[in-house]
């Protein structure tokens, strides 16, 4: 009797079995497995994770724990290191023994590291996978990217769906890695309807915002270095909190000390995104790189003024609006962006954030997203299911 059901499921009939495998429990790449496994939960599928326990804390901790009641095949936590280490040989020993036990009818990899453990262990499952940006971002043209993408050539022979999250990365792939094999389809990252609600701020609330991880690639140097241009050539000084963690947290203090701004600058750690969003009137991104970052759509769902980098998908949340976007790494044009912004009228400003939010509401839906990577799916069962 169980053989018909699995037949039938091999093209894409009835609930599937579903493991997502990813590294750190931190950032987008974290919201859009919640959101995703959630989604799936609520469809009728069964799902489980399989995530590293160096990373996330007791945030991720407390995440994880709330998502857990709904994951029929549990949640496995493992020791995963960021680079290249020994002990990926027992993470993907580990991952093997899992996959072995909970038969997925597909495995779906995020992230370099996700994508790599989900690839190489041995799984009868479908293998997706979604970079993220992950290696394609890694300091393009030096040797450790040159052998990362040859990695990323030899797992395309063992992937059967590819699921970018944006245009952008789905170029970098094809520039870096070379022309998909297979099956491969840009399914852009969502949020909910209730998060295209404008926030209310604080009554004690910033000029400024930075929301997200403190490491180089975010380019808090050169917003650390803005607000002193600003101070110096134009008399402003905006109050500016970054809301986040990461390696350079130390260095923040120090760092705006030596620009002249130090009293300007508040730390505050990780929360939800709409949480931070009360904190401060314009949120800045300064990124040197992304992919469709998810703290952008939700801070245009959330109707707030954005000044932003144009890098990665940048524009592709934008839209018809890309040009408001700046060069990124430039801590003089940023300068005048956030001074064209904290002396913007506050209606203009609103009307602006407003348009800005009803264009990507249409554009970037949870239920848009979840249907396009189980569209993904079930297309990649069908191939299979025909060889």
């Amino acid at each position: 009797m169980a053989e018909p059901a699995s037949r039938d499921k091999s093209i894409g009939a009835g609930p599937l079995r579903i493991v997502h495998v990813l590294r750190a429990p931190v950032g987008g790449l974290f919201r859009h497995v919640r959101d995703l496994a959630g989604e799936q939960v609520a469809r009728g599928h069964q799902v489980g994770l399989i995530v590293d326990s160096l990373t996330g804390g007791g945030r991720a901790v407390e995440q994880l724990a709330a998502l857990a009641p709904g994951l029929a095949l549990g949640v496995l936590r493992l020791p995963m290191h960021r680079p290249p280490h020994i002990a990926d040989l027992g993470a993907l020993l580990a991952v093997t023994r899992r996959l072995a036990a909970l038969e997925p009818d597909v495995v779906h990899g995020h992230g370099s590291k996700g994508g790599l453990f989900a690839r190489l262990a041995p799984s009868s499952g479908v293998r997706a996978y979604t970079p993220h940006g992950g290696s394609l971002n890694y300091n393009p043209g030096s040797m450790e990217h040159r052998v990362f993408m040859l990695a990323e050539q030899i797992l395309a022979r063992r992937t059967d769906v590819l699921l970018f999250e944006s245009a952008f990365i789905a170029g970098r792939y094809e520039t870096f890695v070379g022309k998909p094999r297979g099956l491969a389809r840009i399914v852009r990252n969502g949020i909910a309807p209730e998060e295209f609600e404008p926030v209310a701020l604080n009554d004690d609330a910033a000029e400024l915002l930075y929301v997200g991880e403190f490491r180089f690639a975010k380019g808090l140097d050169t917003l650390i270095e803005a607000l002193g241009l600003l101070k110096q050539t134009a008399q402003l000084t905006p109050r500016l909190i970054l809301v986040g963690d990461g390696p350079e947290k130390h260095a923040l203090g120090p760092r705006a000390e030596a620009a002249g701004v130090g009293a300007q600058l508040a730390i505050k750690p990780p929360m939800s995104a709409r949480e931070a969003f009360a904190q401060g009137r314009i949120l800045v991104v300064p990124s040197r790189f992304e992919s469709l970052p998810y703290i952008v759509l939700e801070a245009v769902g959330a109707h707030k003024p954005i000044v932003a980098t144009r890098v990665g998908g940048m524009a592709e949340i934008f839209g018809p609006y890309a040009d408001r976007l700046i060069p990124s790494g430039q801590a003089e044009t940023l300068c005048a962006a956030l001074k064209d912004a904290l002396e913007e009228h506050p209606v203009l400003q609103s009307a602006r954030a407003a348009q800005l939010a009803a264009q990507a509401s249409t554009r970037f839906s949870l239920q848009g997203m979840v249907d396009g990577i189980m569209a993904g799916y079930l297309a990649a069962m069908a191939a299979r299911h025909r060889a």
